[in-house]
């Protein structure tokens, strides 16, 4: 049986169709994933297994995750907070619409299913934090995954997305925000989660303008 469930209405909104039916593939493949996992453990979870569960072919596992642990670290909400940080107004501090941007990402994840948004992630963190395997492709794939912050915040200052300056403070603040999930977790999700990000960015500088 599948597990495919309505894409993030938020991520997806502005997708056409053939992007969305992409999106629902992603999302079939990573629920089936969560579930064996679950079921059985992360090493003893095959690809093979992943792709009887989410009804479709290997070959189409990988052709949208080229290694299991890319299941576990792609999601949806990089391409999400890019398009939030265009949203906010052109003056305002980019630290400030960081900090809105990554606060209403955050939000929506929680929110749009507010348990299983909230189990999925605490699931994804705990992989990353215990999962040898899975920590090490996250530390490989990390200015991969701060791509999306890169061009939103060159856009933003008036850089080139391979500036320095701009791919420091991405993969800088990628890692920050990991380490903020991890604190989270740590503590069993005690805290709340907006406010750890605003402390996490009040101790990290603002991206000048060039």
């Amino acid at each position: 049986m599948t597990t495919a469930r309505t894409p993030v209405p938020e991520a997806a909104r502005h997708l056409g169709l053939r992007e969305r039916k992409k999106l629902k593939t992603r999302r079939a493949i990573r629920d089936a994933t969560y579930a064996l996992i679950k079921e059985q453990g992360y090493d003893a979870t095959t690809v093979e297994q992943i792709a009887d569960r989410a009804e479709v072919s290997q070959s189409t596992v990988f052709r949208y995750f080229p290694a299991k642990e890319d299941i576990v670290l792609t999601d949806e909400y990089g391409a999400l907070l890019e398009g939030l940080l265009r949203e906010r107004p052109a003056d305002e501090p980019v630290r400030e619409s960081l900090r809105r941007s990554i606060r209403k990402a955050i939000t929506m994840a929680l929110t749009d299913s507010p348990e299983h948004g909230r189990e999925e992630m605490l699931l994804r963190v705990r992989l990353m934090a215990e999962v040898p395997q899975v920590r090490s492709r996250l530390m490989e794939s990390l200015s991969v995954t701060g791509r999306p912050l890169r061009r939103a915040l060159a856009e933003r200052t008036g850089r080139h997305e391979n500036d320095l300056e701009v791919r420091v403070y991405a993969v800088g603040l990628v890692g920050a925000l990991l380490e903020t999930m991890l604190y989270w977790v740590d503590g069993d999700c005690q805290e709340d989660v907006l406010e750890l990000i605003d402390r996490t960015l009040a101790v990290c500088a603002d991206l000048p303008r060039r």
